[in-house]
């Protein structure tokens, strides 16, 4: 597939818990919507962005991107990204769902899940990357990955998967490649359009995880891997980290 097949859509909203107005937090003289742009656009010509929030959508004008008005009720990022697409007046054959906190975002990460799609069975794709410590694989907050033989996801969850039987825990991240999800996300775009009809599922619902929701489906997610892992803003916290890490690559 070459560079035309997709589009990239970043869902941005104003209302969070953690961080109202994240988007438009400054990092390093820019707005992290800004930031988030100018890396996606490094590796697509076809960039959105997609907001409920009339001074995102006016900070995205003023930097001369594109973006789309969805509406307030969605009740995920895919829900926007579904709206937002059925928008743009154009055909694509991939949809890109990248997330608007993430300024950091590394080409080759984007890069990883578009190369998913020379397979013609995959539907949806995701990123992977091998956990480092077993603390980290303990964090429920982080998913951790199973695929098969072929890099298709056979699930996700928060709990530490695979078991390693017969191992002292402390040990297992050196008898078993533990994979860390990482939530970038790619569609074939007639798949988003049915699997933002589907309604929850058990296995959603008990994980709180809206990947089990297509798994459960039938749908079948191939798994880019990667070595990079970026920081993404949640918090004011992870904002002046990222103003940190900023100031340490341009010294």
């Amino acid at each position: 597939m070459n560079n035309e097949s997709f589009v990239a859509i970043i869902p941005a909203r104003y209302a969070s818990s953690r961080f109202p107005g994240k988007p438009l937090a400054v990092l390093g003289g820019k707005t992290v919507i800004n930031r988030v742009y100018e890396q996606v656009a490094k590796v697509l010509v076809n960039v959105y962005v997609a907001t409920d929030d009339e001074r995102i959508y006016n900070e995205v004008n003023s930097f001369g991107g594109n973006v789309i008005m969805t509406r307030s009720d969605h009740h995920s990022g895919t829900d926007r990204i579904e709206e937002a697409y059925s928008k743009i007046g154009r055909e694509f054959p991939v949809v890109i769902n990248v997330q608007g906190d993430e300024p950091f975002i590394h080409p080759e990460q984007i890069e990883s899940v578009m190369k998913c799609f020379d397979d013609p069975s995959t539907e949806i794709a995701t990123l992977g990357k091998r956990f480092e410590s077993i603390e980290a694989v303990n964090n429920v907050n982080s998913p951790k990955i199973v695929v098969d033989r072929r890099g298709f996801a056979m699930y996700f969850s928060r709990s530490v998967i695979p078991f390693v039987r017969g191992v002292d825990k402390s040990q297992w991240i050196d008898k078993y490649p533990f994979l860390k999800h990482l939530g970038l996300y790619a569609y074939r775009s007639e798949v988003l359009k049915a699997i933002t009809a589907l309604p929850q599922s058990p296995l959603e619902k008990a994980e709180s995880l809206e990947q089990l929701r297509w798994l459960e489906n039938g749908y079948r997610i191939k798994v880019g891997i990667t070595q990079i892992e970026t920081v993404g803003i949640d918090t004011p916290e992870d904002l002046e980290r990222a103003e940190r890490l900023l100031l340490e690559r341009e010294a």
